[in-house]
Parts: C-alpha cells; structure tokens; sequence
C-alpha cells in the first residue's frame, strides 16, 4: 500500500522555522523524484521544492529561494522541508508529492501557519 505521511506542521511566529518530514512506503522512494507543494485558502496549489532522486538536483519556488532547503534521506525513504524565516505568507497546507515516469503519488498534507 502507497503512504506519503507528513509530519511537522504547525504554529510558528514570523522569522522562525518549521522542518516538514514526508515518510513514504508501499515503493521504491529512491526512484521518485519528490516535491513539496502548499496551497493556501483560496488559492491555487503551488510548487515549493523540487529534488532528483539522488538530491543532485534542487529547485525553488522564487517566494522561497534562500529560506526554504530541500533534502531527502533514501536509506529512510524520507523526503525533508527545512523552512526557515517564516512569513505569514507561507502559511498554507503543504503537501508533498513522489513522481516519476509510471506513477505520480501525493500525501495527505500538513498545516503551517505562520502567525503572531
């Protein structure tokens, strides 16, 4: 059975960090490339992050470049989110995603809300 569990979400004040986790199973993660999307109320859901399979490559949503880091472990089969200097802006679901040329899987997403 295919899971995408995130995990990390919650309330943080502007200027702080969050880290999101995403631990899938039920496929071989080391062959997907994984993203993190968000979506906020009333808006589109947007790309944040992108990494290869093998982490060699990495991109960013513009609104996130120098404060948002993407990783992946393989040998956990965990996908990261390192968010930091938060903005109100950013609150949103995120939600994370495993593609590749067969298959294309979505987690249940986690709430970040950036507030004071």
């Amino acid at each position: 059975q295919v899971q995408l569990v995130e995990s990390g979400g919650g309330l943080v004040q502007p200027g702080g960090s969050l880290r999101l986790s995403c631990a899938v199973s039920g496929f071989t993660f080391s062959t997907y490339a994984m993203s993190w999307y968000r979506q906020a109320p009333g808006k589109e859901r947007e790309l944040v992050a992108h990494i290869s399979t093998a982490g060699g490559t990495r991109n960013y949503a513009e609104a996130v470049k120098g404060r948002f880091t993407i990783s992946r472990d393989n040998a956990k089969n965990t996908a990261y989110l390192q968010m930091n200097s938060l903005k109100p802006e950013d609150t949103a679901v995120y939600y994370c995603r495993a593609r590749n040329s067969k298959s294309d899987y979505w987690g249940q997403g986690t709430q970040v809300t950036v507030s004071s």
